[in-house]
């Protein structure tokens, strides 16, 4: 066993055993849908008697979600209903006090200047209209305050730090916006030309018409020259939690008008137990099947690669434990499926590890291994790293389930990686080394040439003659996926569109399982139910007329026997306007950073040809949906986002194998090189798609009506994302190449130097 091997099995085993203490000694933060959580809901008042108006509740709702999500809540659900009230659903919240406490706040942050002390028992006097307040300061001392020269608005952070050195204790550091940095060194400057004890040569910080801070401005700081305009700290003799509390209130910014909580009670979970039973011996027979069916293609090999997958489920699952993500029924299929598509690096590896075999017979395994790895490295790399990048952006861009997407994306790529390229490797080269392995070839798995492979060898179909052919059969897929957009029409969800929450008490204890087959078998499938309070069934659903809430009621009669109605509201969506914005800014911008990625690793060509591909998965996708009359909603959503990557991520292994021949065989038109390219990759993508697939059936036949959306939106973008990545991706690069017949650069190399042709590994002595 070499050094570098040993290196690695070290490596894998610490980490192995670090996530193995976090499993078992940290408990999961779990969602709404599998444990239930905290409801509150919130009543906006412009005053203390006049009611908020839609659009101010509505801005209301979207500064508390900022503040929840820096809370640390993640995938809370919150919902307008009516004109000005908002519901505030909480998944495994600790100390719902503490909660409510930083929810309610109003938070009006504004930056004075003191024009002096107050004589006891003075009102403000206001000159030429402008508003001035008489305040208290930190030690009792009464300051007549000027009008507001900044208010908080024009912070960009705040964070809460302990600051040793200066004695200060927990401060909070504020970074301003590049204009009220300017206005804050003007404040400072005014405040600097009073000398030195002056009470005006202080600046009043004011939290809810409270002095929070009202620091001298330090004499050294010169007349009208001001304090930098970058921030600046707020000091107090604050505890860790004040200090925490007040950073967040000021990031998430200040409510437009004050709430009042008006309910607090326990929700229980959306999901029963039987579903979720249900989804996790899906989830259990699908990962076994997938375990089962890389064991059957690479025989030994394929087994170690099984291994180093259980140990990615390990790894990621304790990096979403220890980071406290929150884990949704749909949120955990994602991490099953991602367990399936984690098979893809090993899969590239060992089809690389056979084409060495064949093209040198004579060549040991261990060194077939090793250049499979080395020459599999781009491709993975590449691949992997448009996904980090998208999973960046949408946490830094996006809010709520997005953002927590991002965080769960970029944990399981990570975990992906270090899977396949330092646990799977490690196994495979410990096994390599052994002569047993390396003399049966029938054992090792990647010795002898698949079936695939060798048929495609056999064939050598010539795909792209006529490019723009494909070109025009995906159009038409297109076409007939905008037509179901336009004829059908999507049908959004309850998430998007708002709808109607009834609530009921019966006379029998129903639980959440029962309610929703009686449910879905009166015509409310698409219905979200939960228990609330002592018993009481909560029934969230979309468009919802007054005969339709008579049917509802009617069915739960059935099982709950006499069932009072004790709600009935109207609610707005939970993925509100700002929301899906900032949800398809953060995608904009992912798709545009992906896009000038693979145009400097790969060609501008290739770059545009995996958007066009990508785009076209997400057309056909939701396409399909509309033709079907599916619901199109946040579990929708999540499942549209993995299509994407995958998308991605196949067109990308394609592009790598095309830029690797066309660097080796300059002179051979690009056409060819394509079909090479294509051929070549093609097992790869086979046994990566299967192995997602056992997944997605197994979630779809056997994970019940939660999943069964989730799992068909995905099916079907796996199965269009391959078709695009041959048809759609390549011949797109094609037709756009016919403008430049540059060969692509080699990484790491100047486009300008010779370079040795490198043999066609699927040449093989015979024409291809």
């Amino acid at each position: 066993m070499t050094r570098a091997t040993t290196v690695r099995a070290v490596l894998a085993v610490a980490v192995l055993l670090v996530s193995v203490y976090i499993t078992l000694t940290m408990s999961p933060r779990l969602g709404l849908d599998l444990q239930g959580g905290t409801r509150m809901v919130l009543q906006a008042k412009d005053s203390a008697t006049v009611e908020a108006d839609r659009e101010t509740t509505d801005r209301t709702l979207e500064v508390l979600r900022q503040r929840i999500d820096s809370l640390g809540v993640a995938e809370p659900v919150l919902t307008r209903s009516g004109e000005d009230r908002i519901i505030v659903e909480l998944p495994d919240v600790q100390d719902p006090r503490q909660a409510a406490a930083v929810i309610g706040r109003t938070a009006q942050l504004s930056f004075h200047e003191v024009l002096g002390a107050a004589p006891p028992g003075a009102d403000p006097a206001p000159e030429a209209g402008e508003k001035r307040l008489i305040l208290p300061d930190e030690q009792g001392t009464r300051l007549d305050l000027g009008p507001v020269r900044l208010s908080g608005a024009g912070v960009k952070d705040a964070t809460a730090f302990f600051e040793a050195q200066q004695a200060a204790g927990w401060t909070v550091k504020l970074d301003f916006h590049k204009d009220a940095g300017k206005d804050w060194t003007k404040l400072t400057g005014e405040a600097a030309c009073h000398p030195a004890g002056d009470e005006r040569r202080r600046v009043a910080i004011v939290l809810d018409e409270k002095v929070i801070s009202s620091p001298q401005v330090d004499p050294s700081v010169g007349c009208q020259a001001g304090l930098p305009s970058g921030g600046t700290q707020i000091t107090g003799s604050f505890t860790a939690k004040e200090a925490r509390d007040l950073a967040l209130l000021i990031k998430g910014g200040a409510l437009p008008v004050p709430v009042e909580i008006v309910e607090q009670r326990t929700v229980g979970p959306t999901l029963g137990a039987a579903a979720i039973d249900a989804s996790a011996q899906a989830a259990l027979i699908g990962a076994a099947a997938t375990a089962l069916f890389i064991t059957f293609v690479y025989r030994l090999f394929g087994a170690l690669a099984a291994v180093a997958l259980a140990a990615y489920g390990v790894i990621s699952y304790a990096a979403l434990v220890g980071l406290g993500v929150t884990l949704t029924l749909p949120g955990l299929a994602g991490f099953v499926l991602a367990i399936g598509m984690a098979v893809d690096a090993n899969v590239l590896v060992f089809e690389r590890a056979r084409e060495e075999c064949q093209d040198r017979p004579t060549r040991s395994l261990r060194s077939a291994l090793t250049t499979g790895f080395q020459k599999a490295f781009s491709a993975v790399a590449d691949s992997n790293i448009t996904t980090l990048l998208a999973a960046g952006l949408l946490f830094f861009l996006g809010s709520g389930p997005v953002k927590g997407f991002g965080v769960t994306l970029a944990i399981g790529v990570i975990a992906s990686m270090f899977s396949a390229l330092v646990i799977a490797r490690a196994l495979t080269e410990i096994a390599a080394g052994s002569r047993f392995v390396s003399d049966y070839r029938g054992v090792n798995g990647i010795a002898r040439p698949g079936s695939v492979r060798t048929w495609l060898i056999r064939k050598d179909p010539q795909l792209f003659r006529k490019p723009v052919q494909w070109l025009v059969i995906s159009t038409v897929l297109v076409a007939v996926a905008v037509a179901g957009i336009v004829v059908r029409g999507v049908d959004l969800g309850v998430e998007f569109t708002g709808g109607r929450l009834v609530e009921y008490s019966t006379s029998r204890p129903v639980d959440v399982e029962t309610a929703r087959s009686t449910l879905a078998d009166a015509g409310f499938g698409d219905a979200e139910i939960t228990t609330a309070g002592d018993g009481d069934i909560s029934v969230r659903t979309g468009k919802l007329d007054n005969d339709g809430e008579y049917a509802l009621r009617t069915a739960l009669a059935t099982e709950g026997g006499e069932t009072t109605k004790v709600r009935d509201e109207l609610i707005g969506p939970s993925l509100g306007d700002e929301l899906r914005r900032n949800a398809l800014i953060a995608l904009g911008v992912a798709v545009l950073v992906q896009l000038a990625y693979l145009a400097v690793r790969f060609r501008w060509t290739f770059a545009v040809g995996s958007v066009i591909a990508m785009v076209h998965d997400v057309i056909i996708v939701v396409g399909a949906f509309a033709w079907l009359g599916r619901p199109v909603d946040g579990i929708f959503l999540a499942a549209l986002l993995t299509v994407i990557g995958y998308s991605v991520n196949d067109s990308v292994v394609v592009f790598d194998r095309v830029r690797e021949l066309w660097a080796g065989n300059r002179k051979t038109p690009l056409a060819t090189i394509a079909r090479r390219a294509v051929l070549q990759t093609v097992p790869r993508t086979v046994n990566t798609g299967m192995g997602a697939l056992f997944i997605l059936v197994a979630l779809a036949v056997l994970g019940g009506d939660s999943l069964a959306d989730f799992a068909l939106a995905l099916l079907i973008g796996i199965v269009v994302g391959t078709w695009s990545s041959v048809f759609t991706a390549v011949p797109g690069a094609l037709v756009l190449e016919r403008t430049t017949t540059a060969p692509p650069p080699v990484p790491g190399k100047s486009s300008r130097r010779a370079r040795a042709p490198r043999r066609d590994p699927l040449d093989n002595g015979a024409r291809v």
